[in-house]
Parts: structure tokens; C-alpha cells; sequence
């Protein structure tokens, strides 16, 4: 389900604008440059009372992504890119995915008049693929798995004119800057870089990103410090995790017939981090950390944040969370500011 902050009506009224031919670029991009200003980002922080008094740490804040269009972080990317596609002239975007994001780029593309190429593997199965196509997008079935829809997604955006939306891909920095305005946000609303900030990760760009935008107000003497980055996924399922936890260089692929998925922990799981190595940098230039977190642990705190908080939160968007405070039940945190990222609402 689509959710919008503003009136439906002044986003039709924008998304008429942006998505019609017969008007000026001119005019589209600033129509669609309206919209994801309306739309997109400038999501909720909130204080997390009652996990402080449950679990701690102390001064614990909570980024909620849930209040994006789609319901997760992959709106930031996915109008960012739509936005870039427009401006270049094409008409169309290709990505793969298992979900969220090609969602998200249905959703962006049809704001903007732009086709949508998802690419999927043949295996996986979800509502989301039927509300991908209810807002107009090709879909291709892939055989094989994740990593091998990225491939042909590629391959499609390499033979023809059509825009390349996947992670790793020639518009990764446009990915990293809208992630990075996350870190602003947080900013903006704490007027100072909190101790650290904890992400979910499955192929680590979302942590990037928010590491990227934090390097950037520090160099230019916004932030008193560079938070701590800290990185959570499902138990032995995510290389960056699995790497930091064995004190390795670098990522290394896992063995991907050794990766089981469930209900829960399908958004995290890969055997090939694509912005993996970057996001174990990021660990360790910030001094954080990496943990990974167990279903029944995020489905705890999934259940946790509905009751004592209000929040309908993914139980894999709490990774990054249970990373946190399960390290601050092991080794005690400072008196200071937390935050933990939420990246996805339950439908």
C-alpha cells in the first residue's frame, strides 16, 4: 500500500505535470522536484522511552523510514534516480530486486512518466510484484537468484536506452547522496552527530550513504564527531556482518546454497554484498561495529516497537536496532545519543 503525507489530490496534481510529455522538461523536473520535496524523507525521529527503560542504551532515537511513500528507505533512491533519468532523457529505468525497491521505482517512474523494467527472480513469490504491476511496471522473471537479476537488469540498461537503477551499478553516488540526506535529517533535528547509528544491512549502500553524509557536515565543521556506524543482519546470512565478525580485509561471498530464507529475514539475506566492501570501511573508519541479529530477536522488537511505541516496523527493519542494544546489554554504552534506523514499515 502506497502512503502519502500530503493530499492525494496535490500529488496527482504534480505527478500530472511531471509525467506529461507534451510539457517543458523544464516544468516536469520542477513538478517532480515538488513532489519528492512533499513526499519523500524529512522522516520521523522519535525518542525511544520505553526501550531505554527495557534495554537501554540511554537517549535512544528512533529514524522511522515507514513514513515513505512505499513504507522504506528505497523511496530516497528510487525518485532520486527517477529524478537523474528525467533530467538525462531517458524513458525508462531497470532494476532488480526481491521487493521493496521495485516498488519504490514503480512508484517514482509513474510519477514521472518514465517505464519501469523490474526484473525478479523466477522463484520469488509476494503481493509486492502485483503492486508493482498496478502502477504500470514490465515485470521480468529471472532465472536464478538476486545477484543474477542484477546482471541481466544490467545488461538490459547496456544494450539499450534505459536507465540503470541498480546498487553498484554507473549512478551508485546518486544512491550514497540520497541516503546521505538521511544524516542530515538526523542532524537537523539533534543539531550535533549522535555517539553512533545503527543500520540493517543486506548489501551495505544505505549505511554508506549515511556514513558518507556524516563524513561531509564533519568536514565542513557541522558535527562536533563522526558517529559510530553500526551494522546489523540475520545470523550468519550477510557477508559485511560475517566479515567484520571475523576480523577479515575485505568481503567475501558466502555460500549461497547455505542461505536459508524465512519470513523474517528475507530483506537482509546475500551471499554478495554488492557495497560491502565500503560499508566494512565505513565499520571500521567510524570505530563501530557489526552484529548479527537472530529472528527471534527481531521479531521481538518488531513486536516491541508495535506495543510500546506505536510503530508497525519490518522485524528485519530492526536489525540494525537489536545490534545495538544487544551490545549495549554486553558492554555497556556511555551516557550519550543513539539512533537506530527503521528502514520499512509492515504493509
Amino acid at each position: 500500500m502506497v502512503q502519502f503525507s500530503s493530499g492525494a489530490s496535490e500529488f496527482d496534481r504534480l505527478r500530472a505535470i511531471a509525467a506529461d510529455p507534451s510539457v517543458s522538461l523544464e516544468e516536469r523536473l520542477e513538478a517532480f522536484e515538488d513532489l519528492i520535496d512533499s513526499e519523500v524523507g524529512d522522516t520521523d525521529l522519535v525518542r525511544a522511552r520505553n526501550i531505554e527503560r527495557e534495554s537501554g542504551p540511554s537517549q535512544l532515537y528512533l529514524k522511522f523510514e515507514g513514513g515513505n511513500p512505499t513504507g522504506t528507505q528505497k523511496d530516497r533512491i528510487a525518485f532520486a534516480q527517477v529524478l537523474d533519468a528525467l533530467r538525462r532523457g531517458f524513458e525508462a529505468i531497470t532494476v532488480a530486486t526481491c521487493g521493496n525497491y521495485g516498488r519504490a521505482v514503480a512508484l517514482a517512474a509513474a510519477a514521472a512518466g518514465l517505464r519501469s523494467h523490474i526484473h525478479i527472480p523466477k522463484t520469488y513469490q509476494s503481493s509486492r510484484i502485483a503492486q508493482m504491476e498496478e502502477l504500470g511496471a514490465e515485470i521480468i522473471h529471472v532465472d536464478g537468484d538476486y545477484e543474477r537479476a542484477v546482471e541481466v537488469s544490467r545488461d538490459l540498461a547496456d544494450s539499450e536506452t534505459v536507465y540503470d537503477g541498480n546498487p553498484g551499478g554507473d549512478n551508485t553516488d546518486i544512491q550514497l547522496r540520497a541516503y546521505g540526506q538521511i544524516a542530515h535529517e538526523i542532524f537537523d533535528d539533534l543539531r550535533d552527530a549522535p555517539a553512533a547509528v545503527a543500520v540493517p544491512v543486506s548489501n551495505g549502500t544505505t549505511l554508506v550513504g549515511i556514513y558518507r553524509g556524516f563524513a561531509s557536515l564533519q568536514r565542513r565543521g557541522k558535527t562536533s564527531r563522526m558517529p559510530m556506524m553500526i551494522a546489523g543482519s540475520s545470523f550468519n546470512k550477510n557477508p559485511i556482518v560475517h566479515a567484520f565478525v571475523q576480523n577479515l580485509e575485505e568481503c567475501v561471498d558466502l555460500e549461497p546454497g547455505a542461505i536459508s530464507e524465512t519470513a523474517v529475514n528475507e530483506p537482509l539475506i546475500n551471499w554478495h554484498s554488492i557495497d560491502g566492501d565500503a560499508a566494512l570501511w565505513a565499520l571500521r573508519d567510524s570505530a563501530g561495529w557489526a552484529r548479527f541479529a537472530s529472528d527471534k530477536s527481531m521479531s521481538r522488537y518488531s513486536r516491541f516497537l508495535r506495543e510500546q511505541q506505536g510503530l508497525s516496523v519490518l522485524p528485519a527493519a530492526t536489525a540494525g536496532l537489536v545490534a545495538l542494544v544487544e551490545r549495549h546489554r554486553d558492554e555497556p554504552l556511555r551516557n550519550d545519543r543513539y539512533v537506530a534506523i527503521l528502514t520499512g514499515r509492515k504493509a
